[in-house]
């Protein structure tokens, strides 16, 4: 069966990356993400990622710490969470580069907006890494941003619950979850999917949102070929 979508974003959480250990890197998970990133290569779909850093640090996490010198960490965390991607991926045969919203050229390409779509056109997966480069603004928002600008069809959000609830799940057994959402309503209800600005940003650039649990990774596959699973934010 072939993808439902060309041209995609995949927003992976840090925790993802952690295979539920709550830190560090889990290799065993991230190669079975790799393995289903070179399936959906193998579809024929051009795939963009960007990766949260919150297995290593999270900005919030600085306490005293001043934000903005707090957030440029956790980009840096994200650099690293991108550059295991791209081993594991370039590890399965599929060409893959990473490009970082600060420069360090030594380790990654700067971010170029009309050389990511090149790379994307020739069919190599591109790791969009620390976030957007400015603080304050969550990796949730450099994927709505990148997503916009790199003209992706919708945006594949891989957390760490199987979609949106009306509360959290692992607090209320009650929780109900949604099939699918309106934007307005995730912003009024401020049920926890994306932050607002990156909420309001999909909103804005109408880029429809799949929010599904990672701990199945063939949950992407599924995601490409329209099955119902997760949430739909639209």
């Amino acid at each position: 069966m072939e993808s439902k979508y060309k041209r995609i974003m995949l927003k992976i959480s840090g925790e993802a990356m952690s295979g539920g250990k709550g830190f560090g890197l889990d290799t065993p998970t991230i190669d079975r993400i790799a393995e289903k990133i070179k399936e959906a290569v193998d579809m024929g779909v051009q795939i963009s990622i960007v990766v949260g850093g919150g297995n290593f640090w999270r900005g919030r996490s600085g306490g005293n710490m001043d934000r903005t010198r707090a957030d440029h960490m956790g980009m840096l965390a994200t650099v690293i969470n991108s550059l295991a991607l791209l081993d594991a991926i370039e590890q399965q045969g599929v060409p893959a580069r990473v490009q970082t919203a600060i420069e360090m050229r030594q380790i990654a390409e700067p971010y170029i907006r009309s050389r990511a779509v090149r790379h994307l056109e020739k069919e190599r997966v591109v790791i969009f890494a620390c976030g957007s480069g400015n603080p304050f603004f969550s990796t949730d928002t450099a994927a709505a941003l990148r997503a916009a600008e790199i003209n992706a069809e919708i945006i594949l959000l891989a957390k760490a619950v199987d979609g949106v609830y009306d509360s959290d799940p692992h607090k209320n057994p009650d929780a109900k979850k949604f099939d699918s959402l309106r934007y307005i309503d995730v912003l009024n209800k401020g049920l926890g999917v994306m932050d607002s600005t990156a909420t309001s940003l999909c909103m804005d650039n109408n880029i429809p949102i799949l929010v599904f649990g990672l701990d199945n990774p063939d949950n992407i596959i599924r995601g490409l070929k329209g099955e119902k699973i997760g949430t739909l934010v639209y």
